[in-house]
């Protein structure tokens, strides 16, 4: 859900001044920016054609220090300008999801992105699926928590993925401890209804990136066993879905990928998709 484009303009303008302007809004291309691994990515010839769910991806600051390790990456201070943390997998595994959510259900889905920077006024409000990716390298502003919040307790959804280990659990939950400080990070038990509601996914398994490619192995860092947790609001609703130790935004950008395992991106899609059934249900 979400408006493609919205307009505001007084009718004290007159009708054709109002013309020209919804014709260039018309015209303009929809948010895009460099990412950390993409640039100048394919757009899809239908990217005007507006759906009933867009993939809305959250641009974050990230932490000031240098990230060695696996994947090395420098700290870059214009977060909003892309080329950092939150653009990883962006916008391949977006695209990816969006076109197995036409696949295998039924909902009008938009096939590009939208990214949403919290700073943008009720911008994030139009986009009720908000997917965060490396939020153990994200460093929100107060003024982003309370942004979050609001949208998550007004009805939106969070889902969160691709961070490994205690060292980025740590760092994601400073972040998130900003958000609520006062409502618990608990597991999801397997009959949950977000488990259920496409697929029956009982039978989970870790997914892992890319690197299971060239360092087979499956978990990274000390993240040996994947984590399905969630934080409910009053009413017994999931609003923050947190997929630790597993990287689904790898299993949907690699879903094209003839050397990426099959399985994983089965997997993770499905999860996907039963996701942002929930978020559009519950």
């Amino acid at each position: 859900m979400g408006n493609f484009v919205r307009l505001r303009i007084p009718l004290a303008f007159g009708f054709a001044t109002s013309a020209l302007i919804c014709a260039a809004f018309a015209q303009r291309p929809f948010r895009e920016y460099p990412g950390y691994e993409y640039e100048n990515f394919p757009i899809p010839s239908d990217w005007r054609v507006p759906g009933e769910w867009t993939f809305a991806r959250l641009m974050y600051p990230s932490q000031h220090r240098f990230y060695a390790g696996e994947y090395p990456r420098p700290y870059y201070p214009n977060w909003w300008d892309g080329r950092t943390d939150w653009t990883i997998d962006y916008p391949r595994s977006d695209r990816h999801l969006s076109e197995a959510v036409r696949r295998l259900t039924r909902i009008q889905t938009r096939s590009v992105e939208e990214p949403v920077d919290l700073r943008d006024g009720d911008e994030v409000y139009n986009w009720p699926w908000l997917y965060g990716v490396e939020v153990g390298h994200w460093d929100l502003t107060d003024a982003q928590a309370a942004k979050l919040r609001d949208f998550l307790l007004r009805g939106g959804f969070f889902m969160c993925d691709d961070f490994h280990g205690s060292d980025e659990w740590n760092i994601f939950i400073s972040g998130m401890n900003r958000v609520f400080p006062d409502r618990p990070i608990v597991d999801i038990e397997n009959g949950s209804a977000i488990f259920h509601t496409i697929f029956d996914l009982d039978d989970r398994y870790q997914v892992p990136g890319e690197q299971v490619l060239y360092t087979h192995r499956v978990p990274e860092k000390d993240g040996f066993v994947p984590h399905w947790r969630g934080i409910y609001d009053d009413k017994g609703r999931i609003m923050v879905a947190i997929c630790h130790d597993m990287d689904l935004g790898d299993s949907w950008e690699h879903a094209d990928n003839p050397k990426y395992p099959e399985k994983y991106s089965a997997l993770g899609i499905r999860i996907g998709v039963n996701y942002i059934v929930y978020a559009m249900t519950h």
